[in-house]
This record gives structure tokens, sequence and C-alpha cells, in this order.
């Protein structure tokens, strides 16, 4: 890290962020699953393993830790990549197998999946995974079953409810900060950061909604957080977010395409700034102390 980059992070909040990725590739994302069939990632090129280490790699350089949602496929087929996270210090966590949303499992499937991703990144690492984050943030109101299933399986948290209204998720309704939705003994859940702005909340925790807004507005957001209301906040975005080269699909609906496209080449700029303007750290370090002291 510059003496510049120091210091601007210096200046800004005391309070630390948690920074996290979504380790899939771009072939997998919920917006494509009726483009291209589960039956044919296998004989597409992926692009997961370069993307991913670019960003390790930007992380190192601004001297980064964070937490890693990483896809048991991914992990399958790229185990060294796996533990180059957990060996640079990195939170590894959960993403579920194959990016199926928890909305189209039965409890007994979705069972099936996380203790399955949960044994297969342990065993790969070596290191015990905690935290699950749902595809497409699909646990909301009419599927709260799915965290009693993740706490039987083992993990102590998740950061799978959205609370905003969106046409493919959300739950605007719930907590905008970490909350147990299912009492004291619960799993944590820890949801996506967003800002109250008169009756709503207003994304501002990354994904397609960072590469939407100038900049300059997820910063303003992402501090009055911080600021106003002395809270941590969380953001995460995709490995294939950095990839403006990707292959263009076709066949896929105009807000598709807007959505998954829109300033991919911006990204990786913006995500440089963002690294130096707040200050970020794991998951776990930021919201599991007392779990940890335990």
């Amino acid at each position: 890290m510059s003496n510049t980059d120091t210091l601007n992070r210096t200046a800004s909040n005391a309070i630390i962020n948690a920074m996290t990725v979504d380790v899939e590739d771009y072939f997998q994302v919920s917006a494509f699953e009726n483009t291209i069939d589960r039956a044919q990632w296998d004989s597409i090129p992926c692009r997961v393993e370069k993307n991913t280490n670019r960003i390790l790699e930007m992380f190192t350089e601004k001297n980064v830790k964070a937490t890693f949602f990483t896809l048991g496929w991914v992990a399958e087929r790229y185990p060294d990549l796996v533990k180059r996270i957990v060996n640079e210090g990195h939170e590894l966590a959960s993403h579920g197998f194959a990016h199926k949303r928890v909305t189209q499992q039965s409890p007994k499937e979705f069972r099936e999946d996380i203790e399955k991703t949960k044994t297969l990144l342990e065993d790969i690492s070596g290191v015990q995974v905690k935290g699950y984050r749902a595809p497409s943030y699909s646990i909301g109101a009419n599927n709260l079953w799915a965290l009693d299933e993740l706490y039987e399986a083992g993990y102590i948290y998740s950061s799978s409810i959205y609370p905003v209204k969106h046409d493919l998720y959300g739950m605007p309704e719930a907590s905008r900060f970490a909350f147990r939705p299912r009492g004291d003994q619960g799993i944590l859940e820890i949801p996506i950061t967003t800002l109250r702005l008169g009756n709503k909340n207003l994304p501002c925790g990354g994904g397609g909604f960072f590469r939407l807004y100038p900049y300059a507005m997820s910063r303003w957001a992402l501090r009055q957080v911080n600021r106003t209301e002395a809270q941590a906040g969380m953001f995460y975005f995709h490995p294939w977010e950095i990839d403006p080269d990707q292959p263009r699909q076709k066949g896929i609906s105009w807000k598709t395409r807007f959505r998954h496209y829109l300033n991919l080449g911006c990204m990786e700029k913006r995500l440089s700034h963002l690294l130096v303007d707040f200050n970020w750290d794991r998951m776990d370090r930021i919201f599991l102390q007392e779990e940890i002291a335990e």
C-alpha cells in the first residue's frame, strides 16, 4: 500500500466494513439459468480462476482481507484457488454448490446442498466454514425455514437476506443490520447494507447497484451508514464484474442484458477507490467477535 493510500484510509471512518466476494463464473448467474443449462457448465471455458486471482492481487496491494462466498462447483474444480484464498488470510464461506436458488429447493434438497458444500470446502481448505450466502439472496419471508437448516448444519452466520423491495429477491421489512431471525439461539443473519431514505431502503452494498450509481453516490451512502448510524457496512461483488471481456449471451431480455453488462469496464477502477476510501476486513472478524470469544 502506498503512503497516499495509508493517509486516505486513516482519514476515513474508523469503522471497519466487511468486504465480500461471491465466487462464481459469469455463466452461473441466476439471470442466465433459463439460457445456459447447468449440464453445459463443464463445456464452457471458465474465467473465474483468473478473475478471482486478480481480485486477490488487488486485495494484497491494498492490504485488505475479505470473505469469499465460494460455490462448491468452483471449489471442486479449482482447489488451489480455495487454498490460496485461505493461505492469504481471507475467510472462506459457502455460496452453495451450484448456485441454485433456495426458493427452487425443498428443505431436504437444501440440507443436502449446504452440508455437501460445507464439507467440500472444509476438506479442501482445512478450516472451518462459518458463513453462508444464498444464491441471489433467495432467503426471505416465505422460506425462513432455510435458516434453521443452516443452523442445524453447523453454520454460524448467514448473509442471505436483502432488506429491499426487488423484482427478483428481497425482504424489505427485515432488519437492516445483523439480527437473529429465529431467536437468541438461532443463526446470525447479516443483511447486505442499505441506507434508509424516507420510507425505503436504498441498496448501497455492491453488486449491480454499485455499477449503476456514480461512485460518489455509493461512497456517500456507505459513509452515511458508518458516520450517521455508526454501523459497519457490508459490500459484495462477483469476479465476473471485473471482466468486461467475458462472452456476451444471446437470447436474454434487455433488462437482463442491462443489469449484467452495465459498466463492467469501470468496475475495477471503482473497486480500487473503494478499497482505499474505507476500512475493510473479513465477515467473521467484524460480526462474530462474541462467538469467537466463546
